[in-house]
């Protein structure tokens, strides 16, 4: 058969696909099912930890009355997070940067760690829940799903079009069922809540959602991807040659030649109007926690796109109790959730959780020396009816999964297996004698 004949029936069944499956209902591509065969290659390669987790966090975003989680820092802490009955995994770009980068470096947020280092951070979480599943699984535990979907982020795409393409590759190839770009200057990227901020123009961020989706179909996977917009506070553009910006010139320019803009809602909202065609969900990114703020851009999406899925950062740049009491922070995410912001996350709680817990041991121990970590194992103790396993280490990192092993190719006799008289379990029996 001629590579044509074979390209054709391969795009007239995508194309029927995206017509007829409601996942993709309301989803604008710039590009033809054609373009998606052409780039495929003749070996269709199954992403199943992706796949999967696309399609589970799809199912719960329209099931669950909203998916909350935080940035996990490790492989360890993604594995805590699902074993306390978190339902998804995020990996933030921020925490990346400041002590998880390829790079080995403390880093700002400014996009400064090599492109491919948040998906080897999905790679590594991945790795720690799939090991987890294989621990529980050889010992007959079927009652937690660990591989729970991962969301993570991809800055402003490291480049143009291209570059998000082989980044939304990359994240795939690592296992994220959801992805996120935002509508900054790559060269120029800061975080959020830092000022400097450069827009790209509104097209320009449309091709790189486009690139993003593109790469998703080309890998026939159906990541969600996320558009986030920094309209609200961003004050400079690269180019006034987008009709769809021109409203927020103030007819500046800096000494750099980018464009003094206007930043507010009205600009969050416009920009997100025009990304909504091409994400499956979407971001603005806000400076305090707000919901009447967040009112106002839910109803203007959903004036124009009704049930578009939104995203909110419940992030630790907010003093969250200068802003609001006990009662309005305890409400904040089910009133969020009602607007439609179904996809809750605090971006870098696991950062902040690594730091002050270990400040805390660090402070005890320098003062009182074993008495401090003895109460924190009393408190690990404490936990395990509530589901805690981490105090038992050689456990948790699978020494017990890999006698399984050792026995396995010994006809089940061996006398180097390593749980079997280990300090673990004479020590830490369910009695735990001698405490």
């Amino acid at each position: 058969m001629r590579d044509g004949t074979i390209w054709a029936a391969r795009a007239e069944a995508l194309e029927r696909r995206w017509a007829e499956d409601p996942r993709w209902r309301g989803i604008r591509r710039d590009y033809t099912a054609m373009d998606v065969v052409r780039l495929q290659g003749s070996v269709r390669i199954a992403y199943t930890l992706a796949q999967r987790g696309a399609e589970r966090l799809w199912h719960l975003l329209h099931t669950e009355p909203y998916v909350a989680t935080f940035g996990a820092l490790t492989g360890a802490q993604a594995v805590q997070m699902v074993r306390a009955g978190l339902k998804a995994i995020y990996v933030s770009g921020w925490q990346v940067a400041a002590d998880a980068n390829l790079a080995g470096q403390t880093y700002p947020d400014m996009s400064l760690y090599p492109a491919n280092s948040v998906p080897a951070l999905v790679r590594r979480i991945q790795n720690a829940l799939l090991r987890a599943d294989q621990i529980a699984w050889s010992e007959g535990q079927t009652d937690i799903d660990w591989l729970v979907p991962i969301v993570a982020d991809a800055e402003a795409g490291f480049g143009g079009p291209v570059h998000a393409f082989e980044l939304m590759k990359a994240m795939i190839e690592a296992g994220a069922a959801g992805v996120h770009f935002e509508d900054q200057l790559a060269a120029e990227k800061k975080c959020g809540h830092l000022g400097g901020k450069v827009l790209v123009p509104t097209g320009a961020f449309i091709r790189i959602l486009n690139a993003a989706r593109l790469a998703a179909d080309v890998l026939d996977v159906p990541t969600l991807l996320i558009a986030r917009t920094d309209a609200l506070n961003a004050t400079l553009l690269t180019s006034d040659i987008d009709e769809r910006d021109r409203p927020f010139l103030t007819g500046e320019r800096t000494p750099e030649g980018y464009f003094v803009v206007r930043g507010g809602l009205e600009s969050a909202i416009a920009r997100a109007l025009a990304y909504a065609p091409y994400a499956d969900m979407l971001w603005f990114e806000t400076s305090r926690p707000d919901l009447e703020e967040a009112r106002r851009f839910a109803e203007a999406i959903h004036r124009h796109f009704p049930g578009k899925l939104l995203a909110y950062n419940c992030s630790p740049s907010f003093n969250w109790r200068r802003h609001m009491g006990p009662e309005a922070i305890a409400r904040f995410q089910r009133e969020l959730a009602a607007m439609g912001y179904k996809f809750q996350f605090i971006t870098l709680a696991g950062w902040h959780v690594v730091n002050l817990s270990t400040f805390e041991l660090a402070r005890a121990y320098r003062e009182e020396g074993m008495p401090a970590y003895v109460r924190l194992q009393e408190r690990e103790f404490a936990l395990e009816g509530e589901g805690y396993t981490a105090v038992r280490h050689q456990r948790e990192v699978g020494t017990g999964y890999f006698d399984q092993v050792v026995l396995a190719v010994s006809r089940g006799a061996a006398a180097t297996v390593a749980m079997a008289g280990s300090t673990e379990a004479a020590q830490f029996d369910e009695g735990r004698a001698g405490r």
